[in-house]
């Protein structure tokens, strides 16, 4: 297994002791992390550049790519990060926005499409499902066909060392056996959910092909699936 693990978090608390308890249930063979805020790109400033012409000309496609690339080349994709404000960390959304670019509607990438990925997070005692909304989404929108999602509400304390025994048992206990399951997992299939958003986005990018006037130069991302031989 080639898996790749973005943690939202600096810290070295609660959300490196889960993640922690999750790669030793899964150990891959190959294993690549990012750490946020520390590996992120900057907020995207809306330029449009990778839209208008290419990713590469992102002015923030030095921090971006690294990242990309080993996603597309992984089979396993990991999102790690505590809850800030019932919602994901700025930094993780700072990432995700860069990744728009490769989403249905634009330029998405087939080495997405029979993925896996995992949203861990842990919050002090709000519920979690807000906070990894985002993150679905957009793994949704990237084509990654397969999503599991576990969110732990620590209730006692906000810190690992003021936990009871019994609540890091709990965690651990929570955590292991989600790595376990992953494990036992066929590879995913390509979804319907990631085949319906395809479908939509060909049937978009049919009309505007319909609607060129003769001799107009296609948009980067027409181009793109005019290329890929989608608008057949």
């Amino acid at each position: 297994m080639n898996c790749v693990v973005i943690s939202g978090t600096e810290m070295h608390g609660v959300t490196e002791r889960i993640k922690g308890y999750l790669l030793e249930e899964l150990h891959p063979e190959v294993f690549t992390e990012f750490t946020l805020p520390r590996d992120a790109p900057a907020y995207c400033t809306g330029c449009k550049q990778c839209f208008d012409v290419n990713e590469l000309r992102c002015p923030h496609a030095p921090q971006v790519q690294p990242i990309w690339q080993a996603m597309r080349a992984a089979d396993l994709l990991v999102f790690v990060y505590p809850v800030y404000c019932l919602r994901a960390p700025g930094q993780v959304k700072a990432l995700l926005d860069h990744l728009g670019v490769h989403w249905f509607v634009h330029r998405p990438d087939p080495a997405m499409f029979q993925k896996r990925a995992i949203i861990l997070t842990q919050s002090a005692g709000a519920p979690n499902g807000a906070a990894q909304a985002e993150v679905r989404t957009s793994l949704h929108w990237l084509g990654v066909s397969s999503v599991l999602r576990l969110g732990l509400p620590l209730m006692e304390a906000a810190r690992w060392e003021a936990l009871s025994e019994g609540r890091r048992q709990r965690l651990e206990r929570q955590v292991r056996a989600l790595g376990r399951r992953v494990r036992s997992l066929p590879p995913p299939r390509r979804s319907l959910r990631s085949r319906l958003f395809f479908g939509l986005a060909r049937m978009l990018h049919r009309r505007d092909l319909g609607e060129m006037a003769p001799g107009a130069t296609p948009s980067a991302d027409l181009q793109y699936w005019l290329d890929q031989g989608w608008l057949r």
